[in-house]
């Protein structure tokens, strides 16, 4: 699979606008790691090698073991290797990237909302909706994984 554009060079303001939001989700609050689970289990329900490379990366990096990052796709079996933040989280990015086919239901806002106060919950899914679009980016324009590069 060859790149089809370089998106960062076609739109530089478009991506850095993209990036300033990225700054915005760093600075809010919430835990890195909660955030790049999320953001690595939105770009596995869209398929996004180059950002899994990526946020797989980054967790193993911040020290998230091997064992837990496997188990991501299947988080709801993994008992208590996930916390409660984090399940509410990533069950909160399933049901919003998946908008089409849930609707977002009320007993799955119900539950998150249990969890993160509203500005919180607002930039999860602000991270989430930001997520998805990298995703689109990379998958539009066939952006090469780093582990596709170091294979080369």
């Amino acid at each position: 699979m060859t790149q089809r554009m370089d998106y960062n060079a076609a739109t530089p303001a478009g991506m850095k606008a993209l990036g300033g939001v990225y700054g915005h989700i760093l600075n809010c609050g919430l835990p890195k790691v909660l955030v790049d689970l999320v953001y690595l289990r939105v770009s596995q329900i869209n398929g996004c090698a180059y950002c899994i490379d990526m946020h797989s990366r980054d967790l193993l990096k911040a020290g998230v073991t091997v064992d837990k990052l496997v188990l991501v796709p299947a988080w709801r079996e993994a008992g208590s290797l996930f916390d409660k933040s984090e399940r509410a989280a990533l069950a909160w990015a399933e049901t919003v990237t998946r908008v089409a086919d849930t609707g977002v239901p009320d007993a799955e806002y119900e539950a998150v909302a249990t969890v993160f106060d509203q500005q919180q919950l607002a930039d999860l899914t602000i991270a989430i909706g930001l997520m998805n679009a990298y995703n689109r980016m990379a998958i539009s324009f066939r952006a090469q994984p780093a582990a596709v590069a170091a294979a080369r």
